[in-house]
């Protein structure tokens, strides 16, 4: 048997996947962590990556006979390491919502959105503030491209991953010239020892060979990989999402949703407008990408569903957490369309397409609104994907198509529920296969199997069609229309609802407990 490995540093789980000749998944292994927020800044600890991927893989049987494995990882953030790849400053994540002005000159420099969270934003950044290690920095990369490095010692990562790092020219497959040198001039006044394509880690197509798993990167990972198994290019979730859902070819896409949640929508021609609400990315084959990309999704659903737990557990009641979820999920189903009148936002943390610098979660209701168990559930579920939907509106407008939509990622391991909000939310038909819940290890598994197996000149998207999801079907829900109106009325007073988070960013000020 042969079997391909994929490695998921999520935001909540690091995750490993094995799948066999037949692309079906045969063993899994994971690893809970979380986000530390520290010093006013969203991390991880290195160390505990490593702790991670030695429990997630200890999981995974018939390591034996892996034939190729790739990482993939939660995409932006800023990781900046000297010659020798030492750590200059803690791992900046995507949560961050700290650099506000360098993305807004940015963005006014190279005249296309650059989000905060982005590699290339924590650097100029960084420059602004004048911190001391700028002047340092040899190497810059993502979690994925960290770890890839660690195991193979290559310096790179896959054209996707690259592009939440910096702009990408999809013709040209690699990093924009024109804004790299933009960004040189821009760099030019603080006179530092380098370029910035001396710091970016190369870029990779999916196909491409990425080096192999060394003796010292085996070692790493406590054994548990004999050295000499191929890698494949590391990719951010968004394009092992892509890959697992079979969402690369234009007028296509799909929806992650976890602790984050974000659309991904394959295009068929440029926007013809440019909205900070958006992001320009690329499948992993290169191809462009809208991308609408949102901080908060299930952390403060999740929150709840603990605080409901504790409540029932109070009151001599026993289930398990997967139990819970389920129960809520469903209960929600009795709710009204509108959630009547019951509002929920979710903000954790800050939120881009909404221009939040922090978050509040709160929940508001007038005095004649309905407040039940089912629809505050509901309204919970709503919240997590309300300002998805603003943005989705925003690619409607600009007359972007969607054949297809594809949901994955935990918020819809309960089936049908978050699937049918998804398909109110978008007005849009949606789809969920049977690996919804395990989209980023099994997508990178599909892609080291790529690598490997792959015909001369035959495309990711061919190879999808083709080999991996030709005659497998998944669950498609269409619309309910009286869903899809109910959310409209939640989405407008949810816009009056941002008003009030935007006070209470302002008033509750952050404190240590």
């Amino acid at each position: 048997m042969q079997t391909y490995l994929g490695i998921e540093l999520g935001s909540t789980r690091i995750k490993a996947a094995a799948i066999d000749e037949h692309f079906q998944p045969v063993s899994a292994g994971d690893y809970t962590w979380a986000s530390a927020y520290e010093k006013g800044i969203w991390t991880y600890h290195l160390e505990q990556v490593w702790e991670g991927l030695r429990a997630a893989l200890s999981r995974v049987q018939h390591r034996e006979t892996i034939t190729a494995m790739g990482i993939s990882a939660m995409m932006h953030g800023y990781l900046a390491f000297d010659r020798d790849w030492n750590l200059l400053v803690p791992f900046r994540t995507w949560q961050n919502t700290m650099t506000g002005q360098a993305a807004a000159e940015l963005t006014e420099q190279f005249g296309v959105n650059i989000p905060q969270r982005w590699s290339i934003a924590h650097l100029y950044q960084a420059m602004l503030n004048g911190e001391e290690h700028v002047s340092r920095i040899a190497h810059i990369t993502t979690l994925a491209g960290y770890v890839h490095y660690m195991l193979t010692g290559v310096h790179a990562v896959g054209i996707g991953e690259a592009s939440g790092m910096f702009p990408i020219d999809s013709d040209r497959l690699d990093y924009d010239k024109s804004m790299m040198e933009k960004f040189d001039a821009l760099a030019a006044r603080w006179n530092l020892p380098w370029k910035l394509a001396d710091l970016l880690p190369r870029v990779l197509t999916a196909g491409q060979p990425a080096g192999h798993l060394t003796a010292e990167g085996a070692q790493k990972l406590g054994g548990l990989l004999a050295p000499g198994i191929p890698a494949a290019p590391p990719e951010g979730d968004a394009g092992t999402g892509m890959t697992a859902t079979n969402a690369v070819a234009p007028r296509t896409g799909n929806v992650s949703a976890g602790t984050s949640i974000f659309s991904m929508v394959v295009l068929e021609r440029p926007l013809q407008h440019m909205h900070e609400e958006i992001d320009l990315v690329t499948t992993p084959a290169g191809k462009p990408v809208a991308m609408v990309h949102c901080n908060n999704c299930t952390n403060d659903t999740n929150a709840w569903a603990d605080v409901l737990d504790e409540a029932a557990r109070l009151l001599g009641g026993q289930c398990s957490k997967g139990e819970v979820y389920t129960r809520l999920y469903e209960k929600s189903l009795e709710g009204d369309a509108d959630c009547g009148g019951v509002l929920v936002c979710n903000y954790l943390a800050g939120e881009g397409v909404t221009h939040m610098d922090a978050g509040r979660p709160l929940v508001a209701r007038c005095p004649d609104s309905r407040f039940t168990l089912a629809n505050f559930f509901r309204a919970q579920l709503y919240a997590t994907m309300a300002t998805l939907k603003i943005g989705m509106d925003i690619l409607a407008g600009e007359g972007v198509r969607i054949d297809s939509l594809t949901g994955h990622g935990g918020l819809f391991k309960t089936p049908q529920v978050g699937q049918r909000y998804l398909a109110a939310a978008c007005n849009a038909p949606v789809t969920c296969l049977e690996t919804a819940g395990e989209g980023g290890p099994y997508g990178m598994a599909l892609l080291a199997a790529y690598m490997h197996t792959k015909e001369p000149g035959q495309t990711l998207e061919d190879y999808l069609h083709t080999r991996i999801f030709a005659g497998i079907s998944g669950t498609t829900l269409a619309p309910d229309p009286a869903d899809a109106a109910g959310f409209d009325r939640y989405i407008k007073r949810y816009h009056a609802l941002l008003e009030v988070e935007r006070r209470a960013v302002e008033m509750l000020k952050e404190e240590s407990v």
